[in-house]
C-alpha cells in the first residue's frame, strides 16, 4: 500500500494518534502561525487547519497548511464548498498535494449569515459529497471530472465528518460516504456519549479509522482506533 501521508500510515498501523486543531491567524506573516503551532510540533501527529470557521475570514487555510507542511508538520486541510466553485476546489487539491498537503477534510462550511459579513453570498456550486467524489476521482482515476488527465495525480488522504444522531446510525449513509472515497472520519464526541459509542461502533464495523473530537483549552482531537 502506498501511504498518502504520515497520518495515513499511523492510522493504518493502528497506533494511537493525537491531532490538534488551529484556526489560521488574522495576520499576513507565517511567523504568527508558526509561533502558535510550534509548541504542538512534537506532541500532535497532525494539525487540523480550519477553513474560515464561523464564516469569518482568516489567513487562507490552504496557505496555512502549506506553511505547516514546509515546517515538517503534517497538516489536515479543511476544504469547504462554501467559498469556492468546483474549478477552484480542483485546483486547490492539485496545488495542495504538490506542496506536501495530502490530508484533506471535506466539509460544507458554516453559513455566511452567522459570520461577521452576513451579506456574503456562498458559492453553492457543489456539496461536500461531490467534493469527496471529485477528490477520489482525481487521485484514483488520475483525471479531472472533465476527463483531462492529471500527471502525476494528487496524493490525497480524504476525511469526512460524522455527527451522531439519536437512534441507530444510518449505516447505508456511512457506507455511501466510504464508497464515495472517504478514508477516515471525524466523529463529534460532544454529542451524547451513548450516541457517540453507537456511531463509533457502526463506523468501525467498516474497518475505517475514526478520530473522535474533544475539547481541552482549545479544540483537540484524538484517535481511538486502537
Amino acid at each position: 500500500m502506498e501511504f498518502q501521508s504520515p497520518l495515513h500510515k499511523k492510522l493504518h498501523d493502528g497506533v494511537f494518534v493525537f491531532t490538534a486543531e488551529t484556526t489560521p491567524p488574522d495576520a499576513s506573516n507565517k511567523e504568527t502561525l508558526l509561533n502558535k503551532i510550534n509548541p504542538l510540533k512534537d506532541v500532535a501527529d497532525a494539525i487540523n487547519v480550519t477553513d474560515s470557521p464561523g464564516a469569518k475570514v482568516h489567513m487562507s487555510a490552504l496557505t496555512a497548511a502549506i506553511i505547516l507542511a514546509q515546517n515538517d508538520i503534517d497538516p489536515i486541510l479543511q476544504l469547504t464548498v462554501r467559498d469556492r466553485n468546483r474549478i477552484a476546489l480542483q485546483g486547490d487539491l492539485v496545488g495542495a498535494s504538490a506542496l506536501g498537503v495530502h490530508n484533506i477534510l471535506c466539509l460544507s462550511g458554516d453559513d455566511p449569515k452567522v459570520g461577521d459579513q452576513p451579506e456574503t453570498k456562498p458559492a453553492q456550486d457543489i456539496d461536500s459529497t461531490t467534493l469527496v467524489i471529485t477528490a477520489n476521482m482525481m487521485r484514483k482515476d488520475k483525471k479531472f471530472p472533465s476527463g483531462r488527465a492529471i500527471d502525476p495525480a494528487p496524493k490525497l488522504f480524504i476525511g469526512g465528518a460524522e455527527v451522531p444522531s439519536k437512534g441507530k446510525p444510518n449505516t447505508e449513509k456511512i457506507l455511501g460516504k466510504i464508497k464515495n472515497g472517504i478514508d477516515f472520519f471525524y466523529l463529534d464526541v460532544l454529542s451524547s456519549g451513548t450516541e457517540c459509542q453507537i456511531a463509533l461502533k457502526a463506523i468501525k464495523s467498516f474497518n475505517l479509522p475514526v478520530l473522535v473530537t474533544g475539547h481541552l483549552e482549545s479544540r483537540l482531537f484524538f484517535s481511538i482506533n486502537l
